[in-house]
């Protein structure tokens, strides 16, 4: 499977911005996926997260009310809205999918931006 993230940019607090992740390849093997996060100088954190149907979905309490994580499996694609974005929450964000092998496969990221 291979991921490839866009929609990343420059903006101001309180903007909105929308991630996409479009996946190729074995997209029939992949089952639950989500989007991370890495700031500079921090760990890789899980953002959030959705079942293979999108029926269930959680997030990391810092973004929550802010940020709806959603999936298009017709299009292979998945989805990170963001709202009322914060300094904070600037960060490269890495879009994932486990596969039902047990594996994962990774985007390349996508640096997204907030100013005060």
């Amino acid at each position: 499977v291979q991921l490839v993230e866009s929609g990343g940019g420059l903006v101001q607090a309180g903007d909105s911005l929308r991630l996409s992740c479009a996946a190729s390849g074995s997209t029939f093997s992949i089952t639950a996926m989500g989007w991370y996060r890495q700031a500079p100088g921090k760990q890789r954190e899980l953002v959030a997260a959705i079942t293979s149907g999108g029926g269930n979905t959680n997030y990391v309490n810092s973004v929550k009310g802010r940020f709806t994580i959603s999936r298009d499996n017709a299009k292979n694609t998945m989805y990170l809205q963001m709202n009322s974005l914060k300094p904070e929450d600037t960060a490269v964000y890495y879009c994932n999918a486990r596969n039902i092998l047990g594996g994962s496969s990774w985007g390349q990221g996508t640096q997204v931006t907030v100013s005060s």
